[in-house]
């Protein structure tokens, strides 16, 4: 049994310490005065009254009841706070919170609001079955601010932590997005997660201008505004209208935002989209040509009775489709199209694929493991068959090429927590690699030593997160029989392909691998009511003009009699 990690008591101190140093490297050029300013004056806080304010910022919340506070590695936290208050680093609740009034009530629970109404002399009869945010909110309603705050101030005093855009901003410039917080220190710490390890000398900031900074932040911010309206149930043509007048403040935007920004208009037109306002979604989808917003316009175009415009954006996805979802999707287009001048009825890529294919009988015990069914028929006939999905040929790919992944050179590796460089998903991903990917490729051309290789890195790397690799112990054995059963120029031009395009071609990969002494199958399983995605089909075809054995197996179910 492994020995149980254990934190020192102040461990959070250490990394927001790290982390503020880490700051003060590489972006103090780029801080404000008030930010240098926070700098100076936490360090000259006593060592319990930082720590009592990292406990409070590493909070989701920015109210804090004075009696409920309970760190017992702190001593004299009253001491403390009365520090981070005499210094301005928290305040007393008071009149100048009223806009965050929601916020205040939400750290007392239902019963205690309640109480308040009482204390405060308005009649609660019927207010007990209401919700807790319905009660909040007619309470607000009922009472003055300034009142309800003199009121809990006196009855039980409430702080509020500031420096909140400070702090913030500091973890952003650190992780590089408002996903990550300060928990990945302590899951590396405990060992829950393995990080790749980087010289620090080397790292290069994400961010070089205050400019990126401040676009990348604002798109982020953006993003959970419209997370909380769309769980809040606001009018969806309220949200539209809030996103067209956000758009005309702040774009254009630094480059480095631009991916954020697709993401987000692509969320809300889909959500516009399901909210059935076709022509909102119309116009947000043309906002941006980041997949699959094409596809999306021309069915809208096709909703809204425009078959002119939807064909020639149809006809713009065929010429340069931008990933496998547009160019099948072109294809079947205009296939439609054609076959409704003919009357006909045509069929997608996917179907005709899936029709000429090849089919094999299970039984029906299998409906649920459809997968694991067809490797135990393949089993029976003495082969061997694994359910390798994706995994494969992103294994093979993430311990082939790990070093160069990781670069640091690649000035894609920005701090010490991350899981993968940050360019990996990005078209230039492949083009300032490409030297060192080719080069590497040229190992495959002696089989004994392409497996010192990757026994090397799988044994030194196992267990370090990387986005390609899913650890378990028989990885390793699976990718050496496919680089011992594929030949090495076929698989050369496999793993080009993937590095091309690392987003959408570390997908889509035949479900099973299936092998004996002598040869080799990339098999599709389909039962009968699975359909093939556009980025399976991908593959096959690859596969198919390349010679990489595969097919797609249809299963028909076998009844006992």
């Amino acid at each position: 049994m492994s020995e149980r990690l254990e934190l020192p008591p102040k461990y959070y101190l250490d990394y927001f310490t790290y982390l503020l140093a880490f700051v003060r490297r590489f972006y103090l050029n780029l801080l404000t005065d008030d930010e240098k300013e926070f700098l100076q004056d936490f360090d000259q806080l006593s060592e319990n009254a930082q720590c009592l304010f990292i406990r409070f910022t590493n909070r989701r919340v920015a109210f804090f009841r004075v009696r409920k506070i309970k760190y017992p590695e702190i001593d004299n936290w009253a001491e403390a706070l009365l520090e981070l208050e005499n210094k301005g680093f928290v305040a007393r609740l008071s009149d100048y919170h009223q806009n965050r009034a929601g916020e205040i009530l939400d750290i007392f629970s239902k019963p205690e609001v309640l109480g308040f109404a009482k204390q405060l002399a308005l009649e609660t009869k019927g207010k007990a079955s209401l919700k807790k945010d319905e009660v909040s909110d007619w309470l607000l309603e009922s009472v003055p601010f300034p009142d309800l705050a003199s009121y809990i101030d006196q009855s039980e005093p409430v702080v509020k932590v500031n420096y909140e855009a400070q702090t913030m901003l500091f973890k952003f410039l650190f992780f590089g997005n408002r996903h990550a917080d300060m928990s990945e220190f302590v899951v590396r710490d405990l060992g829950h997660i393995r990080f790749e390890r980087f010289d620090e000398d080397r790292f290069v900031p994400h961010f070089t201008s205050r400019e990126e900074v401040e676009d990348r932040l604002k798109v982020s911010l953006a993003a959970e505004d419209f997370h909380l309206m769309k769980t809040a149930e606001t009018d969806p043509l309220e949200i539209n209208t809030w996103f067209l007048d956000w758009y005309e403040n702040h774009v254009p935007l630094a480059e480095i935002a631009q991916p954020s920004l697709d993401r987000l208009m692509l969320k809300i037109a889909g959500f516009m989209e399901r909210q059935k306002k076709l022509e909102e979604a119309l116009v947000l989808f043309r906002m941006t040509t980041a997949p699959p917003s094409r596809e999306r316009q021309v069915r809208l175009l096709m909703k809204l009775k425009d078959p002119e415009a939807a064909t020639a954006l149809a006809e713009e996805m065929l010429i340069n489709p931008f990933n496998a979802d547009e160019q099948f999707f072109a294809i079947d287009f205009q296939n439609q199209q054609a076959a409704q001048g003919q009357k006909k009825r045509a069929r997608k890529s996917t179907t005709e694929w899936l029709l000429k294919s090849e089919s094999v009988t299970i039984d029906v015990s299998w409906r649920y493991r459809v997968e694991e069914g067809v490797a135990e028929y393949f089993r029976a006939q003495g082969k061997q068959a694994v359910h390798t999905e994706n995994f494969l040929f992103d294994g093979l790919f993430g311990l082939l090429f790990w070093d160069i992944i990781f670069d640091a050179g690649s000035s894609a590796i920005h701090h010490p927590l991350q899981r993968s460089p940050s360019d990996i998903y990005k078209p230039t991903f492949f083009e300032k690699r490409r030297p060192a990917l080719l080069d590497r490729l040229d190992l495959l051309e002696n089989k004994a030593d392409t497996f010192h290789f990757l026994e090397a890195v799988f044994e030194e790397k196992y267990g370090i997160s990387n986005p390609l690799v899913v650890w378990f112990p028989e990885l390793l054995t699976l990718v050496k029989i496919a680089v011992e059963k594929i030949p090495a120029e076929l698989l050369k031009k496999l793993l080009i392909e993937m590095a091309t395009n690392v987003r959408e071609h570390t997908r889509g990969f035949p479900d099973l691998f299936v092998w004996d002494e002598t040869s080799y199958d990339f098999i599709e399983v389909k039962s009968p009511t699975d359909h093939l995605s556009p980025q399976q089909l991908y593959w096959l075809r690859f596969f198919e003009t390349t010679g990489i054995r595969s097919k797609v197996l249809r299963v028909v179910w076998g009844y006992d009699q």
